[in-house]
């Protein structure tokens, strides 16, 4: 649990200025930061305002509760100490959930400020709980990790700064709220910075079901996700060459390189491909690039967990993305050579993957580097038909990023189309009776496609009596071998 949080005195006291300045009675938005558990602080690196919603209303405003009945003469000062807040939860959720895909490997988001009166803070207690839980609950998925959050509260009557940390259990009410030390200084000088170039390639079957148990597309990967995350979990890594086996602080300066290795391990979902409810393969592959920050105080190790959160957040983000645009209709134009295949024309995370389903083309989107605060960076991910200037608009939108400071040639793409994901047809292990659909990913397009049926069923056949034809070969050149040297003896 965290015991004291420090925030970082340039940027916070920048925040206090613009809101004391502003004049307005209320606001609300996320503390972005990062939470340690080694060390039990918390940092806070920025206050990102909530935006207005699309009516073009305050996500944050003062409600004044007032009883004529009782009190007609009520002063002014009265009437201030009955008000409380309205929050637009689920609008602070969304902002949450967008703001999670454009921070790298050690920055989250670690909970909520409010910019507020003494008094409405006081009267506010429940909508402010119900704030934080719908913020945690739209980034679980990104931080599955996520076992406590931050409410920081920016008193301007009277003037001062107050911070609660409150445990995200099943339900939180104003017991989970504790108070806990809050302080400036300088947080964002301290950072390490650790990169990992991190490539990929694996695979998993997709099984005939029943109509009503038919998986669509964007279950089958979160469920391929998931597995994954767990298989990174126990991979080793070597930090500038060097293999981490302490948990010792790096006391050395600059940009660390990570390298992940990973154990022999039984592909179990490789061995599903002979069973009989098979009906194609799904490859997913290609190259990330993962960034991480560091406090100096913390071990190495956190820098790998970092780096490996990191690499499962970018993945679920990518998927995000392009099922969120499904949803919109909002879909990208065509970029495979193959004429035949057909755009897919409804909501990706509706369409499922069966023997029925048509050839479709899809980009996911390349991750750019943007520059932020003092030397650190956040990250965006840009479509194919998209250019610099729709990451910029998103970063001033969701990040509050002002406009003069934005230079969008100091933008780095860090990835190339060819490291994203391609789709190649590749059914080759299902069964007589039933026709095949494929799905590769493996750098930035997913396509799906059918073939015929008796044709895969030669393939499947060819590909199982390969193994066998080896270990015969194996066994006969063995029994050859041990043959010639007992007659030798």
């Amino acid at each position: 649990m965290v015991k004291a949080v420090v925030g970082e005195e340039a940027k916070l006291t920048s925040t206090e200025d613009r809101l004391s300045r502003s004049a307005i009675p209320a606001e609300v938005g996320l503390v972005i930061g990062k939470l340690s558990s080694v060390l039990d602080r918390g940092f806070v690196f920025d206050l990102i305002p909530t935006p207005s919603n699309d009516a073009g209303e305050p996500a944050c405003s003062v409600l004044e509760t007032r009883d004529d009945k009782k009190k007609p003469s009520k002063s002014k000062s009265q009437s201030s100490e009955s008000s409380s807040l309205s929050i637009d939860c689920d609008w602070v959720a969304e902002h949450a959930r967008q703001v999670s895909r454009m921070l790298l490997g050690g920055v989250k988001v670690v909970g909520i400020y409010v910019w507020a009166s003494d008094s409405s803070f006081k009267n506010s207690t429940m909508i402010l709980c119900q704030a934080i839980k719908a913020v945690s609950d739209a980034i679980r998925h990104l931080d599955p990790a996520l076992d406590e959050a931050l409410l920081v509260h920016i008193c301007y009557s009277p003037r001062r700064w107050n911070c609660r940390t409150c445990l995200l259990n099943s339900s939180i009410t104003s017991s989970s709220l504790r108070p806990c030390d809050f302080k400036l200084g300088k947080v964002l000088s301290t950072l390490q910075r650790f990169k990992c170039n991190y490539n990929f390639n694996f695979r998993l079957p997709i099984y005939s079901k029943g109509e009503s148990t038919r998986q669509t597309f964007t279950e089958i990967l979160r469920q391929e996700l998931a597995v994954h995350a767990k298989e990174l979990k126990s991979a080793n890594a070597m930090i500038d060459g060097d293999l981490v086996h302490n948990d010792e602080p790096c006391n050395t300066e600059g940009e660390h390189e990570i390298e992940l290795l990973f154990p022999f391990m039984k592909d179990i979902r490789a061995e599903a491909l002979t069973a009989k409810n098979v009906t194609g393969i799904l490859q997913f592959g290609g190259s990330i690039y993962s960034y991480a920050y560091l406090n100096v105080k913390e071990p190495v190790s956190q820098a790998v967990a970092d780096i490996k959160a990191d690499i499962t957040r970018s993945l679920h983000s990518r998927l995000d993305i392009i099922c969120d645009e499904a949803e919109q209709d909002l879909n990208p134009p065509d970029v495979g050579d193959d004429e035949e295949a057909e755009i897919l024309t409804i909501p990706i995370s509706k369409s499922i993957l069966n023997s029925s389903t048509k050839a479709c083309h899809l980009r996911l989107p390349k991750r750019v580097l943007v520059p932020w605060l003092a030397g650190t960076h956040i990250c965006d991910y840009l479509q194919p038909y998209e250019s610099l200037e729709v990451v910029k608009e998103r970063c001033m939108e969701l990040m509050s990023m002002e406009h003069s400071s934005f230079d969008a040639s100091k933008i780095s793409e860090v990835e190339t189309e060819t490291s994203l994901m391609v789709a190649e047809s590749m059914w080759d292990v299902i069964t007589s009776a039933s026709s095949a659909a494929s799905c590769r990913l493996e750098g930035n397009v997913v396509k799906t496609s059918r073939e015929d049926g008796s044709k895969g069923t030669g393939n499947a056949s060819n590909a199982s009596n390969v193994p066998m034809m080896v270990a015969i070969f194996v066994l006969l050149l063995s029994v050859i071998l041990g043959f010639m040297l007992y007659r030798k003896d």
